[in-house]
């Protein structure tokens, strides 16, 4: 066990075994290890991560190994052969990590890393021209490697602008998906509030001093793509309307 070692390419990407299949491998109990790990003549692991991870968790001594004679760039390729969609290696990742092989076509590099062409040579752009929030965006599969290549063309600071505002579209949009969902459930409270009153404390609000409209809070307006012609308000909102009323009276 002590002269086994992860690839060199395996730790510099920080790749590692998915737990969900260590736990999986560990119910197994000694059945786990009935299979061999494949590991190079100088100890590089090849396959059986997984289990190689759970021996040392066990405090194992040895393991059942079957020796390949390859060299490292051999035994990468072995890597992406044995795992055309290993756990956590989407293509952005496997395209990073396939650039410490030695192949000086991308065409060739494609092949063995099972991708397009096309994605080779933008996810080259990215890593040599996209911001750091790109970059572990792409590789977080935040946005894609078509959006990255495309951001990667602009300044660093129009990037993290890019960035920001998709997150805060995404954000806007979630929140409106739960509020049509919260709708979806609840009944009209005909009795809280009417439209007439809900204007006249529109109309207050619009006409608050900057110390009151500091003091009530900030107040967001999102619109629900819903065919009914209805007006929604939230508990948060005429709550606020109440206490600003209990305030004017005392």
């Amino acid at each position: 066990m002590s002269e086994l070692r992860p690839h060199p390419s395996y730790v510099k990407h920080g790749l590692s075994a998915p737990a969900c299949k260590i736990a999986a491998l560990d119910r197994l109990g000694n059945l786990a290890f009935e299979d061999p790990i494949f590991v190079t003549q100088d100890g590089l692991i090849i396959d059986g991560y997984a289990r190689w991870e759970l021996a040392k968790k066990r405090g194992m001594e040895t393991i059942l190994c079957l020796v390949y004679q390859r060299t490292e760039d051999e035994a990468l390729r072995h890597f992406f052969r044995r795992h055309p969609r290993f756990h956590g290696l989407n293509d952005f990742t496997r395209i990073d990590l396939g650039r410490d092989l030695k192949v000086d076509s991308r065409k060739e590099k494609a092949q063995i890393l099972g991708v397009s062409e096309g994605n080779v040579s933008k996810v080259d752009r990215i890593l040599e021209h996209g911001s750091p929030s790109t970059k572990q965006a792409a590789r977080d599969r935040e946005i894609s490697i078509r959006r990255a290549a495309k951001w990667s063309h602009e300044t660093v600071a129009q990037q993290e602008e890019n960035l920001r505002v998709l997150r805060i579209e995404r954000g806007i949009r979630k929140k409106a998906r739960s509020l049509v969902a919260a709708i979806s459930r609840c009944k009209p409270d005909e009795a809280a509030l009417t439209v007439a009153h809900l204007l006249r404390q529109l109309e207050q609000l619009s006409t608050m001093s900057p110390e009151q409209s500091k003091e009530f809070g900030p107040v967001g307006v999102v619109r629900l793509h819903v065919p009914t012609k209805e007006i929604y308000v939230t508990d948060g909102l005429i709550q606020g309307f109440q206490w600003q009323q209990e305030v004017l009276i005392e």
